[in-house]
């Protein structure tokens, strides 16, 4: 007996040592680390409820970064010291946050964490207004991957901009204050619905052309008006933003949930909002360097656009935009403003990224979709992700090994809550992110970043716990990878 209990514990230790595992950490938490996550929720659920786009993120990070000083690295003239602040807002779609290092030395690379601020949503088209039986519609058309259905009888909410025809610019954020009207997407009602969409597909029951908002029902008094619902809301918004019809041309209005994020669970510890994905990560990355301290190398908490769509056009990570930012970036270092490709070339090479992307953690309904030895669960840390992509890791980034041995260390030398995520199993299906694009310039990069449940809903899930766990790593991320 007393040799069948040394075997045990022997084998336990053994077990210890080397097995791979994790634990909720919720069971572990102090209560000075739970006041400190309540804290940043809080702070993140006043983010997340009022930028709902990537055009308000951005320019909420560009005010903030104003405020603590950082300088506009396109005006900036003068000489640059360790711990200096810079930022370049990009059209308004894409932000760049910089901090000088103290080793004060381009070519040794930067430290990167870099999100994006689009979210999957509705753009009105661009000649959007007309009537039907009495009812005003805009026409739209979805922007990234989105179950159509989900946006049918929900409250709605227009965000955007419009050039008029004198080239002013308005702003639109209508919906989301309690005074505001909100619009809809009228579903068909379950009694007549069973021909048109019951025997359909899912992916088919609602068209594309039929996510079309309500936005108006009263009539202009003049037997003469052929479309008197139509001109009602065009005397709307020209009395009240001096917008006529040909103006929505060169505008860009998106459709978003008007909904707020609020707590959810009787423990209170999941956030319900739209947009997580993956503003919630521009979010922690932005903050993070904004409130850090002083950083070894030079870092860069980026926010990017047009992730839903692949990355595309000149807002996109697919383009020469991180060329430019090298370019900046390193001009501040020589005392002439000029750097030459070889200094760009090596900065490039000496850099480490996060992909600062959120990953898909187990709905438990629907856990046969996940592999759960490779998938990420709520409330137990940042989730790393070695390789994105779909059908043979098509389209991936696939970090080195080497790369991920040394963030696992970063992580586990300061106690970082973590686990690694997949998204779904091989024949699932898949995705990708922002990874690819900056590792093209031989960039080590790596994705990590929140879990999320509904992802590409109009109202997502993500954990308190995680927020706090993937803020402490960022954070160590800026102040110590080398």
């Amino acid at each position: 007996m007393p040799e069948e209990k040394e075997k045990k514990s022997k084998y336990s230790a053994l077990a210890e040592k080397l097995t791979y595992k994790n634990e909720s950490i919720w069971l572990s938490l102090s209560h000075a680390e739970e006041k400190q996550f309540e804290n940043l929720a809080s702070e993140y659920i006043d983010f997340i409820g009022k930028c709902k786009t990537e055009r308000e993120a951005v320019l909420y990070f560009t005010e903030k970064a104003r405020l603590l000083g950082f300088s506009d690295i396109t005006t900036f003239k003068g000489k640059v010291s360790p711990g200096d602040g810079f930022y370049w807002n990009f059209r308004d779609k894409n932000l760049a946050l910089v901090k000088i290092g103290d080793d004060f030395n381009f070519t040794k690379g930067l430290n990167i964490v870099a999100g994006h601020a689009d979210s999957p949503r509705l753009d009105l088209k661009q000649n959007p207004l007309y009537e039907d039986t009495e009812i005003a519609f805009l026409k739209t058309h979805y922007y990234g991957g989105i179950k159509k259905y989900q946006w049918l009888n929900i409250p709605l909410s227009l965000h955007g901009v419009v050039v008029l025809e004198n080239g002013k610019k308005i702003n639109l954020n209508i919906g989301e204050n309690e005074s505001d009207p909100v619009f809809v997407i009228s579903d068909l009602l379950p009694h007549l619905s069973h021909k048109i969409q019951g025997d359909k597909k899912i992916g088919e029951a609602v068209s594309g052309e039929n996510l079309v908002v309500i936005v108006g029902s009263r009539p202009v008094k003049d037997n003469s008006i052929k479309e008197k619902v139509k001109l009602a809301v065009l005397e709307h918004l020209y009395n009240n933003y001096g917008i006529k019809e040909e103006d929505f041309i060169s505008s860009e209005i998106q459709v978003v949930p008007a909904l707020k994020p609020r707590e959810v669970g009787f423990d209170r510890a999941i956030i319900g909002a739209y947009g997580h994905d993956d503003r919630v990560c521009s979010y922690l990355a932005a903050n993070s360097l904004l409130s850090g301290e002083s950083v070894k190398k030079t870092s860069v908490a980026l926010i990017m656009d047009k992730e839903e769509i692949g990355s595309v056009g000149s807002t996109g990570t697919d383009s020469l935009f991180l060329h430019h930012l090298y370019t900046m970036i390193g001009s501040l270092f020589e005392n002439n403003g000029q750097v030459s490709l070889g200094a760009i070339r090596q900065a490039f090479l000496n850099s480490s990224c996060i992909s600062s992307d959120v990953a898909a953690a187990i709905n438990p309904p629907y856990k046969q979709v996940h592999d759960i030895q490779n998938a990420a669960k709520l409330g137990y840390g940042v989730a790393i992700t070695k390789y994105t992509g779909s059908g043979g890791k098509s389209n991936a980034n696939d970090a080195d090994a080497e790369m991920v041995g040394r963030i696992r260390n970063l992580l586990n030398s300061h106690k970082i809550p973590w686990q690694y995520a997949m998204l779904g199993k091989v024949d699932e299906g898949g995705g990708g992110t922002i990874a690819k694009f900056v590792a093209y310039y031989g960039i080590n990069t790596i994705d990590a970043g929140v879990p999320v449940v509904g992802m590409h809903s109009p109202y997502e899930l993500i954990s308190k716990a995680d927020l706090w766990a993937t803020s402490r790593f960022y954070n160590t991320f800026f102040a110590e990878f080398n």
